[in-house]
């Protein structure tokens, strides 16, 4: 019959299963609402965590609720340059600052992006990894889509709307 081999005896779970209970969350942007639809909103990095089993460095940022008296805590990935105490701009009319997260079709092109949507309002899921970016290529603004490049090197269209924060993935310098 044979020895079993270990990549499948990785299938059982038991001590082959990763340790996930010190993550510290989902990292991704806000829900699109109507504050980064039309204009833009202002947050905080309060700190900047690493997450167990990532690369990349998480940033926490803190936004007042459009809503009600009390403040939203987001995990953010952090752009190469992020730095606690920072003001982060997010929505339309946001600039072209590192660390603001704006939609492709307002950035111009060739600018260096990461954490990308690949659908409007999917909170981020292109160049997410460690030193990772996307490159905002071209824009044809009758059909509204966006052409990226992914670190990959494979070139994508994607809605305009679609948003991405400027810079590229910090904790890149890994070997």
């Amino acid at each position: 019959m044979g020895k079993q081999i270990r990549g499948q005896r990785k299938g059982a779970g038991s001590i082959f299963r990763s340790h996930t209970h010190f993550r510290k969350g989902a990292a991704s942007f806000r829900s699109l609402d109507y504050a980064e639809r039309h204009g833009f909103i202002r947050g905080v990095v309060t700190e900047i965590i690493h997450d167990p089993g990532r690369g990349a460095p998480l940033a926490k940022v803190v936004f007042r609720n459009t809503l009600r008296y009390k403040q939203d805590k987001e995990l953010y990935i952090a752009a190469e340059g992020v730095y606690t105490g920072q003001f982060i701009y997010a929505g339309k009319k946001a600039t072209l600052n590192i660390g603001n997260v704006l939609p492709v079709g307002s950035m111009p092109e060739g600018v260096v992006c990461c954490n990308v949507e690949g659908k409007m309002g999917d909170r981020g899921s292109f160049a997410r990894a460690s030193g990772d970016f996307c490159i905002v290529v071209a824009h044809n603004p009758d059909a509204g889509v966006t052409r990226i490049k992914l670190p990959s090197g494979s070139r994508k269209v994607i809605p305009s709307t679609c948003r991405g924060m400027v810079g590229q993935v910090a904790g890149g310098g890994r070997t």
